[in-house]
């Protein structure tokens, strides 16, 4: 038995439903599960299906794509802010500790973080230590928007760090994105890749393959060393896909597989990673 517990991203564009995966991923070995926000009622629906399988959920992932907006005038940007509310407040309900918020999308913009920013995401902070949820930031693109935030509320028990180990050596050009945010880990997204793809050093999505840990370039004895180096006791979370990028074959072979032997490899590469931060 492992210290920590293990947990699994939903996946989209499968045969199985949330609440099926939810039964699979228990069947597989896995402890818990996080997902993505549609609306109340599917989490509502997820919540449930948790219950009756003894099954963790661990956070909600807020949606991002309007991510860039939360710093400019505009609707979008009150849209964005009310989806993290949202998410908060549905997690609250249903005694999900944790969701997971993206501050930024794009490359190359030219843009910059402003006060607007800042002061939407207070207001959805104030909620998260209202409900007694938290909510983590994570590394993705547009690391300057990270560093605003993190610096923002620095000391506010209600915000931490979500680590991307994938983001990290795709988006962040390598850096140690745990040596600056450790001490404030509430949780991660572990995947693999294989680093930056263009001789220009040019960071782009299609790099972002999310491909299970030891079938890329991260690697892991490194990873799991400075997980340690931080403390980091809490749960083990996946985030992992079957789909490859366009123009991008490196998860055909998991489609390959088959759902259900895909979710075997998974656990026992998971395992891996619990064994070599236990030992």
């Amino acid at each position: 038995m492992y210290k920590q517990k293990l947990c699994l991203g939903t996946f989209s564009g499968v045969e199985y439903s949330e609440s099926e995966q939810i039964v699979l991923f228990k069947n597989a070995g896995f402890d818990g599960f996080f997902t993505g926000y549609e609306n109340d009622e599917k989490i509502h629906e997820l919540a449930r299906v948790a219950r009756e399988n003894g099954m963790i959920y661990q956070s909600i992932h807020a949606p991002f794509l309007l991510s860039a907006d939360l710093w400019k005038e505009g609707e979008k940007g009150e849209q964005y802010l009310n989806d993290i509310i949202k998410c908060v407040t549905v997690a609250s309900e249903e005694n999900i500790p944790l969701v997971i918020v993206h501050v930024y999308i794009g490359f190359y913009t030219g843009e910059k973080p402003t006060e607007l920013g800042i002061q939407r995401l207070k207001k959805a902070v104030n909620v998260a230590k209202e409900k007694k949820v938290k909510i983590a930031f994570e590394n993705a693109e547009g690391e300057e928007f990270l560093t605003c935030v993190m610096d923002a509320f620095k000391g506010e028990e209600s915000v931490g760090f979500c680590w991307d180990s994938g983001h990290e050596q795709c988006y962040n050009g390598y850096k140690d994105m745990l040596a600056l945010y450790g001490d404030r880990l509430l949780g991660t997204h572990l995947n693999d890749n294989l680093g930056i793809s263009r001789a220009d050093g040019k960071i782009f999505w299609t790099d972002d393959l999310h491909l299970l840990p030891f079938d890329g370039i991260i690697d892991w004895v490194d990873a799991v060393n400075r997980l340690n180096k931080v403390g980091y006791d809490g749960i083990l979370t996946f985030e992992l896909t079957v789909h490859s990028k366009p123009d991008r074959h490196e998860n055909d072979k998991y489609k390959d597989m088959g759902f259900i032997k895909y979710l075997a490899e998974v656990y026992a590469r998971a395992c891996r990673i619990a064994h070599l931060k236990n030992n």
